[in-house]
């Protein structure tokens, strides 16, 4: 039996790890946004930023540092302190594309992160010029059938979610389209409201030049209709099948961020989440909200990994 002595110093120990965990957050905790201010991501990330300070009583802030597809940040958070004061501001699509276009990376996009949590999804919007003679998914496919070549796409750059999903369509439907990259959406959206392009997947922010009538939405990505985008059918009831492409956002953490922390940070986006003027906000600016263990997050980012990297490899895709 152990001695009084060791169960006092058991006891001492459990104590002080549970002060521990109940102590954080005890300063300011940064959100590593992997893309520039003033996007979609700034304005996700920010909304629950600003909740969680509220809840914790410290400062939230947000450090944006854009470039290389996401790696940068990406990389940054993987070699900080695992103690939860750096966090990952997490789009999964291109953590994991950017996993498998970027060589060298110092971090593995699965192994050197602990999931916290999600926040929002969205879905991507197949959208056309009202020029293109296709009023739903099934006459676009046979549009580009009977002209193999003929049609194009415009995207944000090789291997952003718009190539990507356009890539899919296309390898589910056996069509053959040309790919536009621009150095970004707006571009890409400036030349498709121009009739220079034919067709493009975007996010709901481009939902206005929808309903004004200047672009066509012929089917949302998300497995489920989206209350974000009524009336407009999911691509699998379109009629094309296997083409599910949410985009998913989160946080996530250094690997080894203690569990007390990862469960605490979780419980406190999730109580975040269930607030009114969260929900509200996020729908306001093109999300649903979207609450999960760090586990379920964590398993569908590594699937998400294995997923594009089948995708990049069967297209080629490749960044300069």
């Amino acid at each position: 039996m152990p001695s009084l002595r060791v169960l006092i110093a058991i006891a001492a120990l459990l104590h002080a790890g549970a002060a521990l965990s109940q102590a954080y957050p005890a300063k300011t905790v940064r959100v590593i946004v992997p893309f520039p201010p003033g996007g979609s991501a700034d304005a996700a990330s920010r909304s629950m930023s600003e909740k969680l300070s509220g809840l914790w009583g410290q400062p939230v802030v947000l450090e944006h540092k854009p470039g290389a597809g996401t790696t940068i940040a990406a990389a940054y958070v993987a070699a900080s302190p695992p103690d939860g004061y750096t966090i990952l501001f997490c789009g999964a699509i291109s953590h994991a594309a950017s996993a498998n276009l970027y060589r060298n990376l110092s971090y593995d996009a699965v192994k050197s992160f602990a999931p916290l949590g999600t926040i929002a999804l969205s879905p991507f919007i197949l959208v056309v010029n009202p020029g293109v003679k296709a009023t739903s998914v099934r006459d676009l496919i046979e549009l580009a059938k009977s002209k193999p070549g003929a049609l194009n796409y415009a995207s944000s750059g090789n291997g952003a979610s718009p190539h990507l999903a356009a890539e899919m369509l296309a390898r589910a439907t056996g069509i053959q389209m040309v790919h536009v990259p621009f150095k970004g959406m707006q571009p890409a959206l400036v030349a498709l409201l121009a009739g220079e392009v034919d067709l493009t997947f975007a996010d709901v922010a481009v939902m206005p030049l929808v309903r004004s009538g200047k672009l066509k939405a012929l089917a949302v990505t998300t497995a489920k209709p989206s209350p974000l985008v009524p009336g407009v059918p999911t691509l699998g009831e379109a009629g094309v099948a296997g083409v599910e492409i949410p985009s998913v956002a989160g946080f996530i953490a250094p690997a080894r961020t203690p569990h007390e922390t990862v469960t605490f940070i979780n419980a406190s986006m999730s109580r975040a989440l269930a607030s009114s003027d969260l929900r509200e906000r996020l729908i306001a600016i093109g999300f649903e909200p979207f609450d999960s263990k760090p586990e379920e997050f964590g398993a569908f980012l590594a699937a998400e990994v294995r997923r594009y990297a089948q995708v990049i490899r069967d297209a080629g895709i490749t960044v300069d």
